[in-house]
């Protein structure tokens, strides 16, 4: 499961960057923000993830 969020919050890190560049080439302001809040969902589900490592016992 941890694998699957993790490779999820990449994804989301991913398509958002890609949006925001896109949109602030061509001038889409409503793009450009839809980019950087995705990213920012994929920076919160990684950070989420990693947390939950460093709790995990070994």
């Amino acid at each position: 499961m941890a694998a699957d969020e993790k490779a999820q919050a990449r994804g989301e890190q991913a398509e958002g960057k890609v949006k925001k560049v896109v949109g602030g080439a061509v001038g889409n302001e409503r793009l450009k923000a839809e980019g950087k809040a995705e990213e920012s969902k994929g920076d919160l589900r990684a950070a989420k993830e990693k947390a939950k490592d460093a709790v995990k016992p070994k």
